[in-house]
């Protein structure tokens, strides 16, 4: 992982409101069942943060690769991108 993306991604979780939605989206994704999505309006009801808010904070949570977003009919849907998490927690706990 290069410099730019680290510091990408450490300014998306830099906000406390994008690294609160962030820690929701994963709690979520913890504890779904298989198959069980993560909709983006529960976590809209839950954080009490309007729509153009939450749009904003997983537009920058999305373009540093924490998270994909996908439609569902009207709905969206979010999950963690595992592989970005795995690589920044890898060059986070490097010596």
């Amino acid at each position: 992982m290069d410099t730019k993306k680290i510091t990408k991604i450490m300014k998306a979780l830099s906000n406390p409101n994008r690294f609160e939605l962030f820690m929701e989206i994963s709690r979520r994704n913890q504890s779904s069942y298989e198959g069980e999505d993560c909709f983006v309006f529960n976590i809209m009801e839950k954080l009490n943060i309007g729509a153009p808010t939450i749009s904003h904070h997983l537009k920058e949570l999305s373009n540093a690769d924490l998270i994909i977003t996908e439609r569902k009919g009207k709905l969206l849907v979010a999950r963690i991108n595992e592989q970005t998490l795995r690589e920044f927690s890898d060059v986070i706990n490097s010596k």
